[in-house]
């Protein structure tokens, strides 16, 4: 095989595999969350146009840009599009990327599937209500869990405990 044929083969492989991801199983024991499906139309009436960029497009949003980042009151963060609660602030650690990042998610908060983006695959996720990408985890996290699951902040709202 030629060098042209190997890489045209490659990149084929490549196309198919990132224009349909695999879902991965979602826990059994999660609560279940019914679905929210709107039209872009209605989700562009209830998204400013980062947050559709992010939660629809699965767009990434600038490093250090999030005021959430430096969030430390006790609360909990909550999907902008949706409001389904995804992580307490006890889950939150300073991952020192630029994202709000946790080493958990509250049960039955996100769905995941492996995109190709960037050639070599990664596990995204994206919220179990409403579909909205939020961002990607890693296996670089602190203990317990070993597990870094970096937000866009843009995806997210605080609520502070009362």
């Amino acid at each position: 095989m030629t060098r042209r044929g190997f890489f045209s083969a490659l990149t084929g492989a490549l196309t198919a595999a990132s224009t349909a991801p695999a879902a991965h199983a979602a826990d059994p024991n999660a609560p279940k969350v019914e679905p929210l499906n709107l039209s872009d139309v209605d989700w562009k009436k209830r998204l400013t146009a980062a947050q559709f960029d992010v939660l629809r497009r699965e767009g990434t949003e600038r490093p250090f840009t999030s005021p959430l980042n430096d969030e430390k009151r006790k609360g909990t963060f909550l999907c902008v599009a949706c409001d389904l609660p995804l992580f307490s602030s006890d889950m939150k650690f300073d991952s020192g990327t630029g994202w709000p990042s946790f080493f958990t998610t509250l049960p039955g908060a996100f769905q995941t599937k492996t995109d190709f983006k960037l050639i070599l695959p990664r596990t995204e996720y994206h919220c179990a209500r409403c579909g909205g990408h939020h961002g990607h985890v890693f296996d670089d996290g602190p203990k317990p869990t070993g597990k870094r699951y970096c937000n866009n902040g843009v995806a997210l709202k605080f609520v502070a405990a009362t």
